[in-house]
């Protein structure tokens, strides 16, 4: 059997703290004026497209790109695609979390207080199971981590294998199938 959906997976336009290289999971921030301007190039880069669906972080930084990409009337919040849980580490830089535990990667070790890698495998499981029952294509808005552990996920490869897929802000992602195959077609495309 032949597949044709593609998933839109969008990464949110710079925050404070995406500039500042801060962990912002739950942590509830909008975009800056600058986030706000990378992300207007996805409005003409997605609006020839038609989306059977559109799911979208309950963040202010997901939602906002949504709205400035032109579909935030059609986007439904779905949990599942808020940014991973940092816990104890939210607002921290790797440079301050490794002072504390060398060599730390949220790919590798998770959050204390925070998400499992489990927990978050098991989220990216629930998201993708939703989106292959959609008969069309679907636009994901999303953050960085997550996105990255997603795109690991749809190859059938573990969540720690985000560690390979580099995300920026603002950035255009999409998946699919080559026959019965999940692949990548695009991964981090942006405005240059």
């Amino acid at each position: 059997m032949t597949k044709h959906q593609k998933l839109y997976l969008i990464r949110h336009g710079g925050t404070e703290w995406t500039a500042s290289k801060k962990h912002t999971g739950l942590t509830d921030i909008p975009l800056t004026d600058q986030g706000r301007e990378e992300a207007e190039w996805l409005k003409k880069r997605l609006e020839e497209i038609s989306f059977k669906e559109v799911f979208v972080s309950p963040l202010q930084r997901a939602k906002e790109t949504c709205e400035i990409a032109g579909l935030g009337k059609k986007g439904k919040i779905m949990q599942d695609l808020v940014e991973w849980d940092y816990g104890d580490y939210e607002g921290k830089t790797t440079p301050e979390i490794r002072e504390v535990e060398p060599g730390w990667t949220i790919f590798t070790k998770g959050a204390p207080n925070g998400e499992s890698i489990g927990d978050v495998g098991e989220r990216a499981r629930r998201v993708i199971a939703k989106v292959r029952d959609v008969q069309g294509d679907v636009a994901l808005f999303s953050s960085g981590h997550f996105s990255r552990c997603l795109g690991a996920s749809w190859l059938g490869l573990p969540v720690t294998e985000g560690k390979l897929l580099a995300l920026s802000t603002a950035s255009l992602s999409i998946l699919g199938y080559e026959r019965e195959n999940p692949v990548i077609y695009l991964w981090n495309q942006q405005q240059r």
